[in-house]
């Protein structure tokens, strides 16, 4: 992976790893409509002036309206409601832990999309090893969760692992923002009705509100350039692999922050997952490809004619 590709997936494993904490100190005040919408309102103003500075921005929504509504419902509507009400119920570190199973479903998928991305042994071996490192690290914090709720988180899985390839296939020649933008803009105004009438009574606290700006400006308008630059530059497959790294993010920051304990579980799990992502986002060698003697033997065609392969 190149030096950029590494720091976009550094840069999406911080800022995709806080938002199970954010999203969790939201929905115990404000509702899962309001958070979503909030977010992508957030983000979509946010990113709006720099879109239409670009130009043909019209245009370009109009030439890709199809795949575009299809990824925003696919990535934004339907997922960030599932994730955001299912932790009503469960805990962050629980939903970061389902959540990993990202890359094992789009690796599945990938085929239905024509991918194209090879996949051998050291893929496969780094993926065990990342969901191998996330599970030590998020299994003694899992708590609460019915049926429901893990149905919701895994309703945000395939949507996570779908999206991505729909970007890829459909999308990859569409400027960034010109994407983004419209995307957040369709999920702002599906959830505005069912915002206002579940707004709460009385203003947030500080600390939702912190929350709230946080998802918008952070987890959403920062987040999702980064995200489809990463999609372009190391393909939509390895860049899922980014949901190995976001709960070890959540654990790190929880101790430098809360002064929570770090364990040699800890330790053991952070290697895993760095283990695991290096190899899951290695690329191939190239095989070093010789003609064998008969391939260089002439061949005679139907017409008589004689030719070299």
């Amino acid at each position: 992976m190149t030096a950029r590709g590494w720091f976009l997936f550094s840069l999406m494993g911080v800022v995709w790893g806080v938002p199970y904490l954010m999203i969790k100190v939201a929905v115990d005040a404000v509702s899962p409509s309001m958070v979503v919408f909030t977010r992508c309102a957030l983000g979509a103003a946010l990113l709006l002036p720099f879109a239409l500075r670009q130009g043909g921005f019209g245009r370009t929504v109009r030439a890709h309206w199809k795949p575009m509504l299809a990824f925003a419902v696919i990535e934004i509507v339907g997922p960030w409601w599932t994730l955001t009400d299912a932790e009503r119920h469960l805990s962050s570190s629980t939903a970061g832990l389902l959540i990993a199973g990202v890359p094992i479903v789009a690796l599945l998928l990938a085929r239905f999309f024509g991918a194209g991305e090879h996949v051998g042994a050291r893929r496969v071996i780094g993926l065990a090893l990342g969901l191998a490192g996330v599970t030590v690290l998020t299994l003694p914090h899992l708590t609460g969760g019915d049926a429901l709720s893990m149905a919701e988180v895994l309703v945000t899985v395939v949507g996570y692992a779908t999206a991505p390839l729909i970007a890829a296939r459909y999308l990859k020649d569409v400027p960034t923002l010109q994407l983004i933008t419209p995307c957040l803009t369709l999920a702002a105004v599906v959830y505005a009705p069912a915002a206002f009438l579940t707004r709460p009574a009385a203003m947030p606290s500080g600390e939702v509100l912190a929350a709230l700006a946080g998802l918008g400006v952070i987890c959403t308008a920062i987040a999702f350039v980064a995200f489809l630059e990463l999609i372009k530059e190391i393909g939509p497959t390895r860049a899922g692999v980014i949901t190995y790294v976001n709960p070890a993010v959540a654990v790190a920051a929880g101790a430098v922050f809360l002064d929570e304990e770090l364990t040699l579980g800890i330790g053991v799990a952070f290697t895993l997952i760095l283990a695991g992502s290096v190899l899951a986002t290695a690329v191939a060698p190239k095989r070093d490809v010789r003609r064998v003697p008969w391939s260089t033997r002439q061949t005679s065609r139907a017409d008589g004619r004689v030719e070299s392969p």
